[in-house]
């Protein structure tokens, strides 16, 4: 990627992936080759996918979340010093009912703290609540 390219949900859509390849490589390749720092690494990396993104407000983060595959994304709660979200969609069902390996949603937490932090101008840290009899991940971004 340039260094002067933006992520945008523009630029997103044209691309092609698959979910198959990018689950392996996510949640079994990068854990192995990052050891135990895995679930922190993976966080840092969702805060640098936000900092090359070029987003000015929420609704842009919600598409950006389909775009890159990570689910439906939206504002559930909002309190005095907290945002709570919901990710959900048939993407986050299906990873979490898959039985291959242990998800998660690291990448998807750091993304959110440095993005809400982005449109805010508050620093935040994001925490995942997964309820898999719901079908859902709840991300709660708590201001810092």
């Amino acid at each position: 990627m340039k260094e002067s390219t933006k992520l945008t949900t523009s630029n997103l859509s044209s691309l092609v992936g698959t979910g198959a390849a990018y689950d392996i490589m996510r949640y079994y390749t990068l854990p192995d080759f990052l050891g135990k720092d895995a679930p922190y690494l993976l966080y840092l990396m969702g805060k640098n996918i936000a900092r090359q993104s070029d987003l000015h407000q929420f609704e842009e983060v919600y598409e950006f979340f389909q775009y890159i595959g990570w689910g439906d994304l939206q504002l559930e709660k909002e309190k005095k010093k907290e945002l709570v979200f919901r990710l959900s969609g048939h993407i986050v069902e299906k990873r979490l009912h898959q039985s291959v390996f242990k998800v998660d949603f690291r990448v998807e937490s750091g993304f959110l703290a440095e993005v809400t932090g982005q449109l805010t101008g508050d620093t935040y840290e994001c925490f995942e609540e997964i309820n898999t009899k719901g079908n859902y991940v709840e991300l709660t971004a708590v201001r810092a």
